[in-house]
């Protein structure tokens, strides 16, 4: 076989920098023993790999690199079509396709052919085309292909957009040129998906796709290609370009007038970073990965060159560049989209219909009146988002009004956002009726947002590397004002009911999103971004004019955002003292109603996975006590005696309805502590009375019983056994081992020598438990446990989750009393694991340490749990007995951190 040179690539794939031709020497002395071929093509292909990734080490631009790929596998592909397809090479087409189509290739990306067919009755050479396709395998490449005709080709385009995009970066490799050109004219868009048509498919198609990545770029782990902001997004404008022009690269767009000088640089400066990116993700894993995985994060950091900074982490800094990189793309996508619709599918003659002096709405799109209507008047840059969200019936911006929004943001300076009429338009902005959110975010794309407030656009694209925050901190703040729109409106009363109540009662809704707005602005500057963001939020609302009271309230907000929030989740929101504590805090009805809607924005636009029934329940619960508390007044506190006898009338009452006899309750009661009345509500009360009213006297036996539906938004877990350390131990680590989030525990003591605990607990998804087999197999392993006689507790063995190995959390523990109750209260923060409850109350267990209490609360991969513990004897842990069980909880959780 003759030496395979670079003349006899018959295609027009770029130049490529350093040549592939000098490692494929081993192709020079191939012989006809397939097993020596094989060898010899992987060999080339495996040294073109290594020499690949030295270029990419060596900083030689990635658009070289994925150029030299393909044109390293058309050799190989070429050669080995022409050993095994013999005296046919020229009857049949070898064709590139898709990505590879392009003539663009990443290191381990899959490689996508088709083998066109002349129209014949009869196909002599499938046997030969059958040993070329196993022959690619065997030598390494991961080919994806297809057989077809000219006709099958058409019949497919027309049926799947999809296959007519793979089609038309079609590229010819080797095969007859006629053949080629008869398929390019059968797929034509006069005879197959016209361009309208086209255009239309492939921006529902992009829609779906970025709905399946939560319409947003700034999740935890992207992905490269296809999230929004990623290179298909890229692929799309051209693909479009290519079916709507014929044009065979982005720069044919300059001379087409749909991109400017300026954009084309921007646009494939993005591509050349999310190519890089994608590159380094192949060398790290060795196969093609475009997902950025926390497991990759850190070392693509060290690999571009990030280094920690005083508050900031390398990897933090990589993936700022890598998002605000994907902010780029997606407003480029979104104008070169438009200005395609405006050239495909708007009538050209279309008459504008004027909204005021400065825009007007020409077939559905806002537009600006003249070119020079910024330089006229710069405050029309904040009235445009005011306009669109007045407007329903606006689609959207035309892409010359966006072009015109971009260059002229240099205007937005100090002297523009001290103008009163800017002042005026944002908060219009703020106090829509509808489409506040949706402006918000458009303003946040076309930069305007971090513009007029200077603080927020040093957090756009950052992100916080853990597992708590799913989005960088702009995303996850204009989810916060998302979710406090939607609860401010009616027709989404039935998502939370009780928080829409609350939240269409605010006087004034708008400062309830500039406290989100600002609620974490502060962040990555070091200090508490509560602190910081509360001087932030002062005074730009006193720039913008708001009085003094409201600029006041919003900093407020800011400064306490976390504090409901950590005290519902974290302290024993049953104590009088805590309600009371609280409820000096906020001071008043208004305080405690926008910290309670501002809190519950916040978690659920932190994380969708953090939010359930139980959290919804919680918080309810203790927005209640403090109404209670502010109602009686902050001079008249309750008392627990007044507290528990107001509980057990409620509980009396709901017996009565029940049909409860008063001989069972007084029964069942008088075992019942001051304690656990404190601690469950009168409908829990009730179900522990119906558990316990038929047991028999002198009964030992551990009782379980579980409630579908708590009435705290999870399933309660009760279990009634004989005052023993184990049975805290035992329960928690069978609910582990059965898959189950413990959320709360509560260990009461009860006058006859029992304990009365109750566990409350959520499925992985959040949600309560509702299969009755999977009721049955808890209630039925939880008794063998507590009934088992030996000390040996059976070890959790579920498996840490990828994301959470990727942390490191350092064991903290911090004590504090609990004078009114007796208890020592502990802190205990550590990197969550499973079984990581089971081993904290195997401590307990060893050192003789009774567990009242618990609030179970996971923050990402740190689980942050709170115990309210007491002595053997009932009173707090003495000094010598704090720092025993400070060590013995290092030396049971660091050792498996």
């Amino acid at each position: 076989m003759p030496a395979v040179t670079p003349e006899d690539l018959e295609d027009p794939v770029p130049a490529c920098g350093d040549p592939p031709w000098d490692y494929l020497a081993s192709l020079q002395s191939l012989t006809a023993a397939p097993a020596r071929n094989v060898a010899a093509f992987r060999q080339a292909l495996q040294e073109g790999a290594e020499r690949l990734k030295k270029r990419f080490g060596d900083d030689e631009p990635v658009e070289r690199l994925v150029r030299d790929r393909a044109c390293l596998v058309d050799t190989l592909l070429k050669s080995a079509w022409t050993l095994h397809v013999g005296e046919y090479a020229q009857e049949v087409a070898l064709i590139a396709v898709g990505g590879y189509g392009r003539g663009e290739l990443n290191l381990c990306s899959d490689i996508d052919l088709m083998i066109l067919m002349p129209k014949s009755a009869a196909w002599p050479w499938q046997s030969r085309i059958e040993q070329f396709l196993a022959f690619t395998w065997d030598i390494g490449l991961e080919i994806g292909h297809s057989v077809r005709t000219i006709d099958d080709c058409q019949r497919e385009c027309a049926a799947d957009v999809s296959v007519a995009t793979t089609l038309i970066e079609a590229r010819l490799l080797t095969g007859p040129q006629a053949l080629f050109e008869a398929m390019r004219r059968a797929l034509a868009p006069a005879r197959v998906w016209p361009t309208r048509e086209f255009f239309e498919a492939k921006v529902a198609e992009q829609a779906g796709r970025h709905r399946r990545y939560h319409d947003t770029a700034y999740n935890l782990e992207p992905n490269v290609k296809s999230s929004p902001g990623g290179l298909r997004d890229i692929q799309t404008i051209g693909w479009v370009a290519k079916r709507h022009f014929g044009a065979e690269s982005l720069d044919e767009l300059v001379d087409h007038g749909f991109l400017t000088r300026a954009e084309l640089r921007k646009l494939k400066t993005a591509q050349a970073f999310l190519w890089k990116v994608r590159f380094a993700l192949h060398v790290l894993t060795n196969r093609r990965e475009d997902r950025l995985l926390f497991d990759h994060q850190i070392r693509l950091a060290a690999m571009f060159g990030y280094e920690d900074a005083t508050y900031t982490l390398a990897v933090e800094q990589f993936m700022q560049r890598y998002y605000r990189t994907a902010m780029d793309v997606s407003l480029l996508n979104e104008m070169l989209l438009q200005l395609f619709r405006e050239a495909i599918l708007s009538a050209p003659n279309s008459a504008p219909r004027p909204v005021n002096a400065r825009f007007q709405i020409r077939n559905d799109f806002l537009e600006i009146s003249s070119e020079d209507v910024f330089d006229r008047y710069p405050s029309a840059l904040l009235e445009l988002f005011v306009i669109t969200g007045q407007h329903p019936e606006i689609h959207g911006v035309c892409a010359q009004t966006v072009r015109q929004v971009t260059r002229h943001l240099w205007l937005i300076d100090e002297e523009f956002r001290q103008h009163p009429r800017n002042h005026r338009l944002f908060f219009e902005v703020l106090s829509a009726p509808t489409g506040v959110t949706h402006e918000l975010r458009r303003m946040n794309l076309y930069g305007v947002l971090g513009r007029y407030i200077p603080t927020f656009g040093r957090i756009v694209g950052r992100m916080q590397y853990d597992l708590f925050h799913a989005y960088t901190v702009d995303a996850h703040t204009l989810f916060v004002v998302s979710n406090l729109r939607r609860m401010a409106m009616p027709k989404y009363d039935h998502e939370l009911p009780q928080l829409s109540r609350v939240m269409q009662s605010l006087e004034q809704p708008e400062l309830a999103y500039m406290a989100a707005l600002f609620h974490d602005i502060a962040k990555g500057r070091g200090g508490d971004h509560s602190e910081l963001g509360a001087v932030d939020a002062e005074a730009f609302c006193l720039e913008q004019g708001l009085s003094r009271y409201d600029a006041r309230l919003v900093a407020w907000l800011v400064r306490h955002h976390l504090v409901l929030s950590v005290t519902a989740q974290k302290k024993d929101i049953s104590a009088p003292h805590v309600v009371h504590e609280f409820a000096r805090l906020v001071g008043d009805q208004t305080h405690l109603d926008y910290l309670y809607v501002l809190t519950v924005a916040d978690i659920r636009g932190t994380n969708p996975k953090l939010w359930n029934n139980w959290k919804a329940s919680l918080f309810a619960e203790f927005y209640e006590r403090v109404r209670q508390a502010l109602r009686r007044g902050l001079e008249r506190p309750i008392d627990q005696e007044e507290l528990i006898a107001e509980i057990q009338a409620r509980a009396h009452e709901l017996a009565a309805r029940e049909n409860l006899d008063e001989a069972i309750l007084q029964s069942v009661w008088r075992h019942f502590t001051d304690a656990y009345f404190l601690r469950h509500t009168p409908g829990e009360i009730i179900w522990h009375t119906r558990m316990l009213a038929g047991r028999a006297a002198g009964d030992t036996s551990a009782l379980i019983s579980v409630q579908q539906q708590s009435g705290r938004g999870g399933t309660g877990i009760s279990t009634y056994t004989p005052q023993s350390q184990h049975s805290f131990a035992r329960t928690t680590a069978q609910l582990d081992q059965l898959g189950l989030n413990i959320v709360d525990a509560r260990i009461t003591p009860m006058a006859d020598g029992f304990s009365l605990d109750v566990y409350h607990v959520l499925e992985d998804t959040g949600a309560a438990i509702t299969d009755t087999a999977r009721i049955l197999d808890i209630e039925q392993k939880l008794t063998r446990a507590l009934e088992r006689r030996d000390d040996d507790d059976a070890p959790v063995n579920r498996r840490t989750p990828r994301q959470v190995r990727m942390f490191s959390t350092p064991t903290q523990i911090s004590f504090s009393e609990d004078p009114d109750n007796q208890r020592t209260i502990l802190e205990l923060i550590a990197g969550d694991r499973p079984g990581l409850l089971s081993r904290v109350a195997r401590v307990f267990m060893a050192q003789h340490i009774d567990v009242h209490a618990s609030k179970i609360m996971t923050v990402g991969e740190r689980a942050e749990d709170v115990f309210y513990v007491a002595d053997e004897s009932g009173r707090p842990l003495s000094e010598e007995a704090l720092g025993r069980l400070s060590l013995g909880l290092h030396k049971a959780l660091d050792n498996d951190a």
